[in-house]
């Protein structure tokens, strides 16, 4: 039977570990061999045809650099203190935006990163708006081609200075597209119609976004990352691969958003709220991510139309989505940041780590701080639990006498411990089910820790300068005293270690299990474990330690106070 555990304990733990390494450990992504594609249908409107024909793709096989893409054509310059990069002037399409409060890396000389691409660069990443029009039309739109001309004296998209663009047809129709850039990362969209022909145009207004390949994802699965909208009062999530697998995906609405989110950075289209729209998630060869006006309008002869919307491009910043979703009533933006099943507390623990951070000036001390209020939130549950294992600790060896004083008749053997657990007042597993109350809340902290933009790139003290990423020192390396890279699951670094030590000391606080066999077993998860958050964010295993810690010290003065007689 002893063999039968162990085996099985081993074969469970090789399990974890497999899975751990399939579903945590991110994988290298290659770079995507893609075939060039570019958006537009018979009147290469929007990409997106006319009502009946929205979605058709024709390839474009040239590939160009980023530089040799943007030079492409005219531009008008975007200069914010937070984004900066350019408008397309041919098709009035954005496509070249960096954030410039973010870099790739910590290295000061680090490039900030550029979030959208033109088309036709690998990595392509555009937005675009405009109008489709009913099929038979006998009248021109303007298209990803279509020169626009900048009116006004003012060629530099800032905070202060919105810009309007113009373009007519043949048939006397003049488009006018304003576009303002609210504070950090909303742009505000204008389009107007004046229709100076002789007779009435049908048209809808409507903007996409245009994602050329799959970008570099996380991993993690915990994280979404891809499609995502809350449309018919419903948050939508569409991974990528869902995505090319059905090709299409199809929405009606009258209020939300939609658009692409990395783990960071967000794209999102947001009509007009109130107002009917159709949505369309879709993919060939491109992922695209669509919606138009649901009622086509009629602009009658010398009269004009005029509609607006709004674009997202830029980082999640919970405090910036959250004062969006407020100012400007967008509905359910949050929700962009995938705070997951525990909203409800992982968002309140994110504020409250802010202000923490805002009273400290450092994360990691805003993340010590938080673990002991939440050792303090939890303490009665705490002291129930250990005083139970205080107890059960001190019961054991008169535990381990009963066993063996009725080790030939199992159903005595049961009824003494019983006896014993009655006499004593102890609930053999009331400790453990404290500890199961606290996984939601644990969970949500390692939520909120993974998820939080605000986390990225901030420094603890020492070697710890990003606590989004695992601690980077080794012990297969001495810690760096050895020039050798270990690879990445040997990675095994202080924090981990130390969060290893506070476990081991606080299962010798526990009582052991009674088989030797589970007990080998048990002396052994603490190994387990610190292998296993060796790869999680040092910020977690910063809580996680800390945690550890406290519960020692209630823990061990507990046990100290806790008196039992056997006799």
């Amino acid at each position: 039977m002893d063999t039968k555990n162990v085996i099985l304990a081993t074969a469970l733990s090789v399990g974890i570990l497999l899975l751990w390494s399939f579903y945590f450990e991110p994988p290298v992504v290659p770079q995507e061999s893609i075939q060039q594609t570019d958006t537009a249908n018979s009147n290469s409107n929007l990409g997106l045809g006319t009502l009946d024909e929205e979605l058709k793709i024709i390839e474009e096989p040239e590939m160009l650099s980023v530089e040799d893409s943007i030079s492409d054509s005219p531009r008008i310059e975007i200069n914010t203190p937070k984004i900066s990069g350019s408008i397309r002037l041919n098709g009035l399409i954005i496509d070249d935006i960096t954030l410039k409060s973010y870099q790739e890396t910590l290295d000061e000389n680090s490039d900030y990163i550029r979030f959208l691409s033109p088309l036709k660069t690998g990595n392509g990443h555009e937005v675009s708006f405009g109008w489709i029009q009913s099929k038979n039309s006998d009248f021109d739109i303007p298209d990803r081609n279509t020169p626009w001309k900048l009116t006004g004296n003012n060629n530099v998209l800032d905070l202060n200075s919105p810009l309007t663009f113009e373009w007519k047809n043949n048939t006397g129709q003049t488009f006018l597209s304003t576009i303002s850039l609210e504070d950090e990362y909303l742009f505000e969209i204008t389009q107007e119609i004046i229709n100076n022909g002789s007779n009435s145009i049908i048209v809808n207004n409507a903007a996409k976004i245009t994602r050329e390949s799959t970008p570099d994802l996380s991993g993690m699965f915990i994280l979404h990352e891809g499609l995502v909208g809350v449309l018919d009062e419903k948050l939508e999530q569409i991974d990528y691969d869902d995505l090319a697998e059905d090709k299409i995906y199809n929405f009606d609405s009258s209020n939300g958003w939609l658009g692409f989110t990395d783990k960071y950075w967000l794209t999102a289209l947001i009509p007009e709220q109130g107002e009917s729209f159709k949505a369309i998630f879709s993919y060939d060869d491109n992922y695209i991510a669509y919606f138009r006006s649901q009622d086509s309008t009629i602009v009658n002869a010398g009269s004009s139309y005029q509609t607006s919307s709004n674009i997202f491009i830029g980082a999640k910043e919970a405090e910036v989505i959250d004062a969006y979703q407020e100012e400007y009533g967008f509905y359910n933006f949050d929700l962009s940041i995938d705070w997951g099943w525990f909203y409800f507390l992982t968002k309140p623990l994110f504020y409250i780590i802010y202000y923490l951070f805002d009273l400290t000036g450092n994360f990691g001390v805003a993340i010590i701080i938080l673990t002991a209020m939440t050792r303090i939130l939890f303490f009665p549950l705490a002291n129930w639990s250990f005083t139970s294992m205080a107890k059960m600790k001190k019961l054991q060896p008169e535990m381990t006498r009963l066993k063996e004083l009725h080790k030939d008749d199992r159903q005595q053997q049961q009824q003494t411990l019983m006896a014993l657990y009655k006499k004593e007042k102890v609930n053999p597993v009331s400790g453990c089910l404290p500890i199961l109350i606290q996984i939601p809340f644990f969970f949500a902290i390692y939520k909120m820790l993974f998820v939080s933009l605000e986390m990225r790139h901030a420094p603890f003290f020492g070697w710890i300068q990003d606590l989004s990423a695992k601690d980077p020192t080794s012990l297969f390396n001495l810690f760096g005293l050895i020039p050798w890279d270990p690879p990445s699951f040997l990675v095994i670094g202080v924090w981990p270690i130390l969060m290893g030590l506070t476990m081991f000391i606080q299962q010798k606080l526990n009582p052991a299990p009674p088989d030797p066999i589970q007990a080998k077993i048990f002396m052994f998860f603490p190994f387990f474990i610190t292998v296993l958050l060796s790869q999680f964010a040092a910020g977690l295993v910063i809580y996680w330690t800390t945690n550890n810690l406290l519960s020692i010290i209630q823990q061990w003065v507990i046990v100290r106070r806790t008196n039992i007689k056997t006799n």
